[in-house]
């Protein structure tokens, strides 16, 4: 074992150490269902906002938006980039403050389903059990491109055998989820937030300094064709109207995104959500700017040109080819950051999913607090092992298993959130038909090709989702006299 190999094996092992350290340290935290799943609500707005952003961008932001922009340039990777910016703005502008209230407001709920269904007064739990079999469903393949990033990224460093990777990957997301929760997830999010921030800001300040500036780079990029330089024009590559339409489309995803909304619900105060926006902003900002120029300085700065399939190691072999060993080892631990710090966050959602709302909600099965944490440790395990079993195909595509999983939360619960946030007339029956068009829609739709259905299908899902929730609310006509008496109360709260 060559000492560049033995040094970023050194790097690795400490930084895989303190995430697993910081699990068993939280602990002894989770004294309730409430603490392990949303930390008792008392995060503070530092943490809240780098939390958001590692969980929301996974290994997507350090793989598949550059692998993306090395293989066809600025167009794709810009447009979905422009979208996603948006949208966390507006995520955190309209639904940050009104969430954290209408939960506490709505029963104290502490996962989606259970603000829905008690947000809508939902007793037949009809929106429960169809949100958490969605969730499943969605998450399960979300939590796949973060284990399929971590394989990729010990196979491509240590030479380990893929499917070994991937489950060194599972081991470590494992020992921490399971053991410390809400608390240590955003913990651990909070350092890989920071560490992922440097990594991509070092490296692609670095890269354009070696090119000799930023005009010189864009000359030597350009000299690949104009797409990698110039996002506005159509030259004929095929990215027109309805790609950049689909990429914008991202940005409707941040309404629905589970693990995202928890951020908001589990601050400490919705006086600490401007300050957690700022933060956010300028994190998202930066990162994307930086990951898309590595992407497309990629070609002109590295030697060897990637392989075919390999486009999105493109910041790996960026970071082994500048550094030296142990400091490229821990850059390159931001990348294992970076999905890690998602799958950490979708297991959690998908385990409070099962025993909150299935077990408890649907089933009506009376546990202990004791018992609620236990079963969602279970719940992690067993996602995780059938999200193990759809990351073997070494060839799946990071950005195609997140596209079609944000596309699914988008449109299954996004425009619902909304309405029940801004809407006194959305009713329960809406909210059944909502649901149940978005997420049906999305299915179908990934699965068509050719015309109209080349457009990405969160953009359809959401349409469909909110026109059905929308119409069968104003046929159903709201006479809900609790509904509407809590929605007026959250209301003058918001105004006061």
């Amino acid at each position: 074992m060559s000492l560049t190999v033995v040094a970023r094996f050194c790097a690795f092992v400490l930084y895989l150490a303190f995430m697993v350290y910081i699990g068993i340290r939280y602990m002894k935290k989770n004294k309730s269902s409430e603490d392990f799943f949303l930390g008792g609500r008392r995060v503070g707005p530092w943490m809240t906002a780098l939390s958001a952003e590692a969980s929301d961008m996974s290994g997507w932001l350090l793989m598949g938006l550059p692998g993306v922009a090395y293989l066809t340039g600025l167009k794709e990777a810009f447009w979905t980039a422009v979208g996603l910016e948006i949208g966390t703005y507006l995520n955190w502008l309209i639904v940050a403050k009104r969430l954290r209230r209408y939960t506490e407001q709505c029963g104290n709920a502490i996962t989606i389903p259970e603000f829905l269904t008690n947000r809508f007064k939902d007793s037949s739990r009809v929106i429960s059990f169809i949100s958490v079999i969605f969730i499943l469903i969605f998450f399960t393949v979300y939590t796949a491109s973060g284990f399929v990033a971590c394989g990729k990224l010990l196979n491509s460093v240590f030479g380990v055998p893929y499917v070994l990777a991937v489950l060194i990957g599972v081991a470590v997301i494992l020992a921490y989820t399971m053991s410390g929760g809400f608390l240590a997830v955003c913990a651990t999010d909070f350092v890989q937030g920071a560490l992922m921030f440097i990594a991509l800001i070092v490296t692609s300040v670095v890269m354009i300094a070696t090119l000799g500036g930023a005009g010189e780079a864009f000359v030597k990029v350009a000299s690949f064709g104009k797409q990698f330089v110039n996002p506005f024009v159509n030259d004929g590559t095929g990215f027109g109207a309805m790609a950049i339409i689909s990429s914008l489309g991202w940005g409707l995803g941040y309404f629905g995104m589970p693990h995202i909304l928890a951020r908001f619900m589990g601050i400490r105060s919705d006086g600490d959500v401007p300050l957690s926006r700022h933060i956010a902003m300028i994190w998202v900002t930066i990162a994307f700017i930086a990951a898309v120029m590595i992407g497309s300085f990629g070609k002109a700065y590295l030697a060897v040109p990637l392989a075919s399939g390999a486009q999105e190691t493109v910041v790996i072999e960026t970071i082994k080819q500048m550094y030296p060993a142990f400091i490229g080892g821990i850059f390159l631990c931001a990348i294992l950051a970076a999905a890690m710090s998602t799958a950490d966050s979708q297991l959690l959602v998908a385990a409070s999913a099962f025993s909150e709302d299935f077990l408890t909600t649907i089933l009506k099965r009376t546990l202990s607090e004791k018992q609620v944490v236990v079963v969602s440790r279970i719940t992690v395990f067993a996602i995780a092992l059938v999200a193990f079993v759809i990351s073997l195909n070494e060839n799946s595509s990071i950005f195609s298993l997140v596209s079609y999983a944000w596309a699914g939360f988008g449109a299954t619960f996004g425009p619902l959130i909304l309405l029940a946030l801004f809407w006194r007339g959305a009713t329960n029956k809406g909210a059944i038909a909502g649901i149940i068009a978005g997420g049906i829609t999305v299915i179908v739709w990934h699965g068509l090709r050719g015309g109209i259905f080349d457009m990405y299908e969160i953009i359809p899902g959401f349409v469909m989702c909110l026109v059905f929730a929308v119409v069968v609310s104003v046929l159903d006509k709201n006479k809900d006299a609790e509904m509407l008496a809590e929605f007026d109360a959250y209301a003058r709260k918001l105004r006061n």
